[in-house]
């Protein structure tokens, strides 16, 4: 077999091919863009088809659920927890209880090179980390064949990540995935920024205020948590910088251009209601609207549980949580990713082009003018 998939809009990088491949010819390596991609090394191929089986972007149905999940708003009720999430510390909850059970967290963090990879977390000081957004596509590295290890030990395993990659685990883990301590938790994805262009905008911001980059936050909540405040303030701090800078390029380029999403995003069988996962977690926006004694500008989040293993996790994460179940239609009327995918601009590959031959700066301010001329 020459490819694994007949175009990139058909491959979202999760892995599970080289996974699943009997004689080791599958490599995930990046492309042009900084995207993983499976590149099958010929002269080890049994050309078995065993990695286009696999796939889960072409399996009929995706891996999706039939019914539709339970809505619930969801807040912790510890301030400290509220302070160190995104939203309203669902994540913090679900995985206190997976900790609890003596299981396995999987998530992603920032490495020292504030890369985003995922990691496995047995405490909570190790699943701190996992906390907060991080809008770059994560590298999953050993993390399926780690999972794999710890279900056949019988822990418990929490994994959290996109719908693509809780979908290409499970294709990887077969029968195995339907095991009773095997929790998946996807979060509402609107898309994954390219790994290279993450790199490229790092650089970019050493350049221009000196030092080694040290801190990021892609969601700060210091002007407090609401759609508006946390899509738009990004926080970074310099080794040259007394204290922490703003910037809002990367936001817009990621949510207003959106060339630098990866091609298969603009194709995802996973934007809907229906999920592949046992829970999802997200931001309950318009929660003021809809609850207005459940808001709170520290954050509230929003969870689907779609399993009976989903509704388990989350019962024995209740005691930490305020916790109100609520119409789905809710959530369908504020998560446009709940209805469809993103659409990715049609002259994407321009911003690649200025990107290779003059540099992140004038990427940006293309990328940046092009929307305002749309």
């Amino acid at each position: 077999m020459e490819q694994v998939y007949r175009e990139k809009s058909g491959c979202s990088g999760c892995g599970a091919c080289a996974y699943a491949c009997p004689a080791g010819a599958i490599a995930m390596k990046a492309d042009e863009e900084g995207f993983l991609y499976p590149v099958i090394r010929q002269e080890l191929c049994l050309d078995c088809g065993a990695c286009a089986r696999i796939c889960p972007f072409q399996a009929k149905g995706h891996g999706k659920h039939e019914e539709e999940p339970d809505c619930y708003v969801a807040k912790h009720r510890q301030a400290a927890a509220l302070a160190a999430s995104t939203s309203g510390g669902a994540f913090t909850a679900l995985s206190d209880a997976a900790l609890s059970q003596g299981g396995a967290v999987y998530g992603v963090v920032f490495d020292k090179m504030l890369r985003a990879v995922h990691r496995r977390a047995e405490t909570g000081e190790e699943r701190d980390s996992m906390r907060f957004s991080k809008y770059v596509q994560s590298d999953l590295g050993r993390t399926f064949a780690q999972i794999k290890a710890d279900l056949l030990e019988d822990r418990t395993v929490l994994f959290t990540g996109c719908p693509c990659q809780n979908a290409g685990l499970q294709a990887y883990l077969g029968p195995l995935a339907r095991a009773r301590q095997l929790i998946c938790c996807d979060v509402i994805c609107y898309g994954v920024p390219s790994p290279r262009a993450w790199e490229e905008y790092k650089a970019l911001l050493e350049r221009e205020r000196g030092g080694t980059l040290q801190y990021v936050s892609f969601r700060s909540k210091a002007l407090g948590w609401s759609r508006q405040n946390s899509n738009e303030l990004f926080q970074y701090r310099t080794s040259a910088m007394e204290a922490n800078g703003w910037d809002d390029r990367f936001y817009r380029l990621f949510f207003q251009n959106r060339a630098v999403i990866r091609p298969s995003c603009g194709q995802c069988p996973y934007t809907d209601s229906r999920r592949c996962t046992d829970l999802t977690i997200a931001d309950y926006w318009g929660v003021e609207r809809y609850a207005p004694r459940l808001y709170d500008s520290r954050g509230v989040s929003l969870v689907l549980a779609s399993t009976s293993k989903g509704k388990r996790l989350l019962a024995a994460a209740a005691p930490q949580l305020w916790l109100e179940e609520r119409p789905l239609e809710e959530a369908l009327a504020q998560q446009g990713k709940l209805g469809e995918p993103v659409k990715l601009p049609e002259n994407r590959r321009e911003f690649w082009r200025i990107l290779d031959e003059m540099g992140m700066a004038n990427a940006m301010k293309w990328a940046l003018e092009e929307r305002e001329r749309r």
